[in-house]
């Protein structure tokens, strides 16, 4: 694991993607924000993407800055409409009307 990616990072991020309630979603940048790590997306997609890892969170309630689901999870839209989250089209949310405020 490279420096950028620590332990501490990966907790950072995945007790953030904990807090995202029920019905709503948050962006990539989002949380990068909320990390204090703003142009660091990506890093957060790729700390996503090993969350499995690291215990049970709702990463499918993340999703990039237009709304897009993540190409290859056919899961995570199912996902979502359970939970209630508007769809756009077949790929989006309807991110206006379901994102997260983020306050922590």
């Amino acid at each position: 694991m490279s420096r950028i990616m620590d332990e501490h990072l990966i907790y950072e991020v995945l007790s953030v993607v904990e807090e995202i309630p029920l019905g709503k979603v948050a962006t990539y940048g989002q949380i990068a924000r909320l990390i204090g790590r703003e142009r660091n997306a990506r890093l957060v997609g790729r700390v996503l993407s090993m969350a499995e890892f690291y215990g049970d969170y709702p990463c499918h309630r993340v999703v990039n800055h237009a709304g897009r689901l993540a190409p290859g999870w056919m899961a995570q839209r199912h996902l979502l409409e359970e939970e209630g989250v508007p769809m756009k089209d077949d790929t989006h949310v309807d991110i206006k009307a379901c994102q997260w405020d983020g306050d922590l």
